[in-house]
């Protein structure tokens, strides 16, 4: 039997009077500190219409407050040797920093600075600056690559059209052209609030300092009125399979497989995620060796979406092999996916997937702004902060019983959507 590899990394958590979160990672082996901070807001919560302010926000913390200039923000990290970024997915938004453990004060008040006065700031001007730059990266990243809009596809066949999921993060340029000033200013009013923010850190700093200087520079934000976040009903695993063809200027086909699952803080979800290790995770699984060692696919890869609120997402792709049809590439897939799923995981299977996940978490981890990330996401989406410390035993829990029941549950080929491209003449 495999044996877990131990790693425990010491965590405070708090809670400040105003509703903030705070967790902290003492690591005294590394010279800085990661600060990182999760905003429980992300393009679940945008209303249709209203689509694209979790992203667009994104950009706007980035765009002066009242005591920070447009674009001193990066500035003042590189000037003290950090670096700072930000991302938005569905569920959240999350904004860190990494400085050396003397910069972590100045870190931290950039932060409070934002939080208090970024809309003294997002004036119409400053609105339609930072508009023009998402549009900008929406044509670059989605509009203008192939397979750019593949999964505006694939939410379109897997949710209905009024769900949370069935728009992407970066919004439409429609929505973004309709935004007023007032529609943005209510969203930071409504999601930007102490009681929806959790900071991590994660390095050279005791917890009792940490703690101190979360307060004095973020506790004193005032707690605006809750909105509760509405609950999002889990869907069922798809049972009509639908399907959508595209024929666009593509280097090749490639076709790609979607299924509903439960979400990321659902129990089973790991089981999940082991079996579809199981079945592409490294270059002897079982698709690897029955698609792209026989010469019908150049790849294949499958991964989960790691959605929260309801559901999540499973994404299978692969890319023919010039040759071979996508008709014929979906059908071997198929064939392959039902195997597994009668035929459930090997012993030996479910050790290297177990292996695998091992080096991959202590790997992330190894760094203090994953690991920060990481807690900070594990208290969002699990209200779990030490599950960073739980997670490899939960997975070296699993049984080949378990990850076959799961995938049988959630993963057969007739509960798939089909999104097929194909390169036009």
């Amino acid at each position: 039997m495999l044996k877990c590899v131990k790693q425990t990394f010491p965590l405070s958590t708090s809670t400040l009077a105003n509703g903030l979160r705070v967790a902290i990672n003492h690591d005294p082996w590394v010279p800085g500190v990661a600060v990182n901070l999760w905003y429980d807001v992300g393009s679940s919560d945008e209303q249709r219409g209203r689509t694209g302010f979790a992203h667009l926000f994104e950009h706007l913390m980035f765009s002066g407050s009242a005591n920070v200039a447009n674009g001193e923000f990066d500035t003042i990290m590189q000037q003290v040797g950090g670096h700072s970024n930000a991302s938005t997915n569905f569920d959240c938004t999350n904004y860190y920093e990494v400085v050396p453990a003397s910069a972590v004060e100045l870190a931290l008040w950039l932060e409070a600075d934002r939080l208090s006065t970024l809309l003294e700031r997002v004036d119409q001007t400053n609105l339609d600056t930072q508009r023009d730059v998402v549009k900008e990266e929406k044509r670059q990243s989605h509009d203008n690559v192939p397979y750019g809009d593949a999964f505006e596809h694939l939410l379109a066949l897997t949710f209905p059209a009024d769900h949370p999921y069935a728009h992407l993060p970066i919004g439409s340029m429609a929505d973004l052209d309709d935004a007023t000033l007032d529609d943005v200013h209510q969203f930071f009013r409504r999601y930007y609030r102490p009681d929806n923010l959790i900071v991590s850190l994660a390095g050279a700093i005791e917890p009792d300092r940490g703690l101190e200087l979360v307060n004095h520079y973020l506790g004193e934000v005032a707690m605006a009125p809750t909105n509760p976040r509405p609950t999002v009903a889990a869907l069922p695993a798809m049972t009509a399979l639908s399907r959508q063809e595209v024929v666009a200027s593509v280097p090749q086909d490639v076709i790609y497989l979607t299924w509903r699952i439960p979400p990321i803080s659902d129990p089973g979800n790991d089981a999940l995620n082991i079996w579809l290790s199981v079945i592409s995770g490294s270059m002897t699984s079982r698709l690897t060796e029955g698609l792209v060692r026989t010469n019908l696919a150049d790849s294949v890869d499958c991964y989960d979406l790691g959605l929260n609120r309801g559901n999540s997402v499973v994404v299978a792709t692969a890319a023919c092999v010039e040759g071979v049809s996508p008709e014929q590439l979906e059908e071997a897939m198929s064939s392959l996916w039902e195997q597994a799923i009668n035929q459930g995981p090997t012993a030996v299977e479910l050790d290297r997937a177990k292996r695998l996940e091992d080096l991959q978490y202590l790997s992330d981890c190894a760094s203090t702004r994953s690991r920060a990330e990481h807690i900070g996401a594990a208290w969002a989406l699990f209200n779990d902060a030490d599950e960073i410390n739980h997670h490899l035993d939960d997975i070296h829990a699993l049984t080949t019983d378990a990850v076959a029941q799961a995938a049988s549950q959630w993963l057969r080929p007739e509960q798939r959507a089909v999104l097929t491209y194909r390169r036009s003449a």
